[in-house]
């Protein structure tokens, strides 16, 4: 039994900044690397939770983009947050973002995430 993966390089979301892919395609299903709240064109970071969020979300609309995907093609999310007390503000923005059903959700809170970022999200797609 053989095992093959397409590994996912685009322009359109910032580019890795450590030893992974952003996104990896199997058997249906894209797995995206959690997105912090780089520019993707400058690979600069915003500057607070509003920004950085905002962020987040184009870089996964462009991760999504780049596979001929929309945010429908959402099955799970996990967000990645330094202090949960912006929780609220997920909440608003995922209302934006998404219509319902809303995709499956883990939010976890921890010490720290890479380039000092405040917030990260990663996505798995399927495809319909």
């Amino acid at each position: 039994m053989s095992y093959t993966k397409t590994i996912i390089n685009t322009d359109k979301a910032p580019a890795v900044v450590g030893t992974y892919s952003q996104g990896t395609f199997h058997n249906g299903v894209y797995y995206f690397s959690g997105q912090i709240g780089l520019d993707a064109k400058t690979g600069e970071m915003a500057d607070g939770f509003d920004a950085q969020l905002a962020n987040v979300l184009k870089n996964i609309d462009g991760l999504l983009q780049s596979q001929d995907l929309t945010r429908e093609n959402i099955i799970k999310t996990t967000i990645f947050m330094t202090d949960l007390d912006q929780f609220g503000k997920v909440n608003e923005a995922y209302t934006k973002f998404f219509t319902a059903p809303f995709p499956a959700r883990s939010t976890v809170q921890v010490s720290a995430l890479p380039k000092g970022a405040v917030v990260e999200i990663e996505v798995i797609a399927a495809v319909k």
